[in-house]
């Protein structure tokens, strides 16, 4: 009995480590010892003490849910959507109390959860429901492994917080499950009310403690020492807290957060804003629904439902088709969207959704609005058909798992057009005035279906064509002369390769150095350098053995394309650094500091995230550097930059 108990507190703590704390303090194969050894024991002895980890699992399929009445009365969240109401809110609570100060934190998108402790030990959990009876999910909960089944509290407590489920983890399940989930919200409520516990371990939720309903002997004075007592008990509960005093303060903290909100891992649908002082918050009293001390600012939606009009089909530089879906205009994070992706038929199958259904639709990143999945099936649903022939040259198609391709390489338009367009971009080869209008005239007027081609053009040639007139020629000819030599990173990416950006085709080149080294790379070579996982490096691999692509750059280089190989950089003082540039730098030119982070191993990103290292802060810095504050990103100096290099 000792070695369980001592099992058990061991295992917990190493949970505790991992799950909340982020910070593993055992391998998994130590852990998976301990736990089979656990294991073992409570089959010997037939006793599994109350906070055992193996608890966790998950038993039998429930026959229905417990309805539960809560103890305290659960409240919502009175809700505004704009500084006016924040400020209205603020001054209104200033009045009453003019040396108040304020709690920020996130509205966190999931579900509510009360879990009631007795003795330091978890008795029950139950859903928010109508706030005065749930459910009882006491199984289900006791899955979700940042929940402590033991807390060092011996008194009564009852909390809440959020069911929630991480951005990776949704992905994750996505990846295996037949039938996707549409989003972290209902992937958490359908989690939490499964019947089968199994069912709701294997998606990996957590658990977001935020609130203290009920501490027996214990008053907390503010939400800050509230937060702090949560977390000395072994909780997760949100890192992003702030303590303002202004409504000012408060609205600019906001807007900082609604600038990262889709790079935090996790969906937050607002703010919340509360009064600090707990013991000023009876003066305020509550309304039927909400607490008058407390009030959620709300983002602009993220997430609507439309109505599915059509499906066009696109084709790419490789031949792939690419389903776009027509949808009722909606607006979404503060744009009319009227088109979304569909990533390939396959997607659409695992989505079941319909021409003529509503179906939900996200802006991922704010950029990219995507179909998550249907909502509604109408009267007038109709399964999408999948196509069989080429939507541009009519071509039958090849089907490669759940994608279609086009094969006809060289005499299918829009497929030519588009690889024609990349290659003579910018980040490729970059010859000017050879953009989508001109490439359709190559293709149309002077028959131009491979790149090669483009450097036996003539003054001659380019006359032929509407609106050339012999200046432009020359330009385009002499931009053509001079893409002859050209960058091994600009090269690799001008060539197309499927799933490879700017920054892969820098990584390369910076690994290989030439192009014969990475045209002979293994598939376990291309897998194992950062950041190129498994379906890049079959893309290259795939690439470099097809004899058409291999060709294209025989041509290339029988054209004379010079192509300049890159000192390989296997180490150095930035090595897995990943720096942001913003603002004007007086001590370097954008280029040179590029160049410097590169030729030390590390790298350049064009936006802030979680994963950036530094933000090299120039003069008049703008909106990069408030999403490096909010994100708690190191911000340096050129100065300081210029010490880190020497």
């Amino acid at each position: 009995m000792d070695r369980m108990k001592w099992l058990v507190d061991e295992l917990n703590k190493h949970c505790y480590n991992y799950y909340v704390l982020d910070n593993p303090t055992i391998s998994d194969k130590d852990f998976d010892k301990l736990y089979d050894e656990l294991l073992r024991l409570e089959k010997q002895t037939g006793i599994v003490l109350d906070d055992s980890p193996t608890k966790r699992v998950g038993g039998e399929v429930l026959d229905g849910f417990v309805k539960r009445t809560h103890k305290f009365r659960m409240y919502s969240l009175d809700k505004c959507r704009s500084f006016a109401e924040v400020e209205d809110f603020v001054n209104d609570i200033k009045k009453v109390e003019p040396n108040s100060t304020f709690t920020l934190g996130y509205k966190f998108d999931g579900l509510t959860i009360v879990l009631t402790y007795n003795n330091g030990l978890l008795q029950n959990a139950t859903t928010r429901g109508n706030g005065l009876v749930g459910e009882d999910v006491t199984e289900q909960v006791k899955t979700i492994k940042s929940v402590p089944l033991k807390i060092n509290f011996k008194g009564e407590l009852v909390v809440s917080g959020e069911g929630m489920i991480t951005n990776a983890n949704l992905e994750k399940y996505n990846k295996t499950s037949n039938e996707p989930l549409k989003n972290a919200r209902n992937a958490v409520s359908g989690a939490i009310r499964n019947l089968d516990p199994k069912e709701t371990a294997k998606r990996n939720l957590d658990f977001f403690c935020y609130n203290v309903l009920y501490a027996e002997s214990k008053n907390f004075k503010t939400q800050v020492e509230m937060n702090e007592f949560i977390k000395e008990n072994n909780f997760l509960c949100e890192t992003y807290v702030k303590v303002l005093s202004t409504a000012k303060e408060i609205c600019d903290e906001i807007a900082k957060v609604d600038q990262v909100k889709t790079e935090l891992g996790i969906l937050i649908d607002g703010m919340v804003i509360k009064l600090n002082q707990i013991d000023k918050r009876e003066e305020f009293g509550y309304t039927s629904k909400f607490p008058k001390w407390a009030m959620a600012f709300k983002f602009e939606a993220q997430e609507v439902t439309s109505i599915l009009n059509d499906v066009v089909w696109q084709v790419g530089r490789t031949g792939k088709l690419t389903p776009i879906a027509e949808i009722e205009p909606v607006e979404l994070a503060g744009a009319t969207v009227k088109r979304a992706t569909l990533n390939n038929y396959g997607d659409i199958e695992r989505k079941q959704v319909q021409i003529g259904a509503r179906v939900f639709v996200r802006r991922s990143n704010e950029v990219i609005p995507e179909i998550l999945g249907l909502a509604e099936l109408l009267p007038n649903s109709k399964q999408i058909p999948k196509p069989t022939n080429c939507p541009c040259c009519n071509s039958s198609l090849v089907e490669i798992g759940a994608l279609l391709f086009c094969p006809n390489r060289r005499g299918c338009r829009e497929q030519v057009i588009d690889r024609i367009t990349h290659f003579a971009s910018r980040d490729a080869m970059n010859i000017e005035g050879l953009r989508d209008q001109t490439s359709e005239a190559f293709y149309d007027v002077l028959g131009i279906t491979e790149p090669s081609e483009l450097y036996n053009l003539t003054q001659e040639d380019l006359l032929k064509l509407d609106k050339f007139k012999e200046k432009k020629a020359q330009n385009i000819l002499k931009s053509l002369e001079k893409s002859k030599k050209v960058a091994l990173n600009n090269f690799i990416y001008a060539l197309g390769i499927a799933n490879v950006g700017t920054k892969t085709a820098k990584d390369l080149a910076k690994y290989f150095g030439s192009l014969q080294n990475l045209k002979n790379a293994k598939l376990e070579e291309l897998s194992s350098i950062r950041d190129i996982g498994e379906i890049v490096a079959k893309s290259i691999v795939d690439f470099f053995a097809d004899e058409f692509n291999n060709k294209m750059i025989d041509d290339l280089l029988a054209v004379g394309l010079e192509i300049q190989e890159t000192e390989k950089v296997l180490g150095g003082k930035f090595e897995g650094l990943t720096f942001v540039l913003t603002g004007t730098l007086t001590k370097y030119t954008r280029n040179q500091a590029t160049e410097i982070i590169e030729k030390n191993g590390g790298q350049t990103s064009s936006s802030v995230s979680k994963n950036t290292s530094y933000v090299l802060a120039g003069e008049s810095a703008g909106s990069k550097l408030d999403k490096a504050k909010a994100l708690g990103v190191k911000i340096i100096t050129e100065e300081q930059f210029e010490q880190m290099c020497n």
